[in-house]
């Protein structure tokens, strides 16, 4: 399979195209659409132009005459199958009854549900434009500033001219948290004090969280109690978790996993810092060390290099850009949850008869596109 070529390929993965071809005799371009499942991953894709079949488990399926084919991928899509790992699904998904109204009206179901789904595609672009611009932004802001001066070239790159680049543990207080003994009962009931994960450190504010730990907890423990805007950098996890940074929006502890910055005087914004570390993702990763689990560590955070512009409204303007930008994606992804919400739920209820394509009142979308 290869990263560009003629032809996309088609798998059971979560990608909807998987990789590319230049291979024309494995082109299916005749009978189509068509729908594939995922045999093993019980993925579901609607597929109306040519492309080449991915590997074992991709099983293509085309629906009789009297039935919409699209139609055909929502009925499917709506049908609930058991995980069994990676075993395979397709006998299950053929053991299964579909309902089978009217062709028109499986027409206007199948309409209705396109507009939703078009319209998510729409706001995933959206968010992938508003995420790039954001990164652009990012680049340029934190190389040349707001005020046209010359740059200068540093260990981090170019900045400008009036900007020092310093270490980051001169200029803040940095600590890591603790995670209370699980074998005492006290610790983990009748909680009251946040406790973040670094699963929970995922460029955001921090809110709310997944687990409590009491005040016993916080005296009997490395665990501290750290103030709203406290920055989390996440110097384990597996994936893609290290080095994500989040600011803390309420008071909370942390696990020793999280290295907290806390700063040391009134030189750097905050939010101005989380927006640069955020910028550096890659970088941050890569200075990790150990064996199979290559961790950072409070040493090596504190020995991050930043840049410090030397007027704070300069800061302040730089973090209303970014902010800005930030709650722009924000906004898109919660319009996206929203969406994906009211699609699950209609697809389930026209799909159970509970309601009818006729009942809906769509006015307040835009007009439905052709299946």
């Amino acid at each position: 399979m290869l990263t560009t070529g003629k032809y996309p390929v088609v798998d059971q993965g979560k990608s909807f195209i998987a990789g590319w071809t230049n291979d024309e005799s494995a082109v299916l371009a005749d009978s189509l659409p068509v729908v594939v499942f995922g045999d093993h991953t019980r993925a579901v894709k609607y597929v109306d132009f040519a492309f080449a079949r991915g590997a074992d488990g991709t099983q293509l399926l085309r629906p009789n005459a009297d039935i919409d084919p699209r139609f055909f991928y929502f009925a499917c899509t709506a049908t609930e199958l058991p995980a069994r790992g990676y075993n395979r699904h397709f006998g299950l998904l053929k053991a299964r009854h579909i309902p089978l109204p009217p062709l028109e009206e499986q027409m206007a179901m199948s309409n209705c549900l396109r507009t939703l789904e078009v319209l998510g595609q729409r706001i995933d672009a959206q968010v992938e434009v508003c995420s790039a611009l954001a990164e652009i932004a990012r680049v340029l802001l934190f190389s040349a500033g707001l005020r046209g001066e010359p740059q200068q070239e540093t260990e981090i790159g170019f900045v400008p001219g009036s900007w020092e680049v310093r270490r980051l543990g001169d200029v803040a207080k940095i600590v890591s948290g603790g995670t209370p003994s699980r074998a005492i009962a006290s610790y983990w009931t009748n909680a009251t004090i946040p406790w973040v994960k670094t699963t929970e450190v995922r460029y955001a504010t921090i809110t709310e969280t997944e687990e409590w730990i009491s005040t016993e907890a916080l005296e009997s423990s490395a665990a501290k109690l750290l103030p709203i805007g406290t920055l989390l950098l996440a110097m384990y996890g597996q994936g893609v978790t290290r080095g994500k940074v989040a600011l803390l929006g309420i008071e909370a502890a942390c696990n020793q996993a999280c290295a907290a910055v806390l700063p040391a005087g009134e030189t750097l914004n905050q939010r101005f810092l989380y927006h640069f570390l955020a910028s550096q993702y890659d970088t941050i990763r890569q200075l990790a060390h150990g064996g199979q689990q290559q961790n950072l560590n409070l040493e090596i955070v504190r020995d991050l290099r930043i840049p410090v512009p030397a007027n704070l409204d300069e800061q302040h303007e730089i973090v209303a850009i970014l902010d800005t930008l930030d709650r722009k994606i924000d906004l898109h992804r919660r319009k996206r949850a929203l969406l994906e919400e009211l699609f699950k739920s209609l697809l389930h209820q026209l799909m159970s008869g509970a309601i009818r394509v006729t009942d809906l009142d769509l006015s307040a979308l835009p007009q439905p596109v052709a299946s």
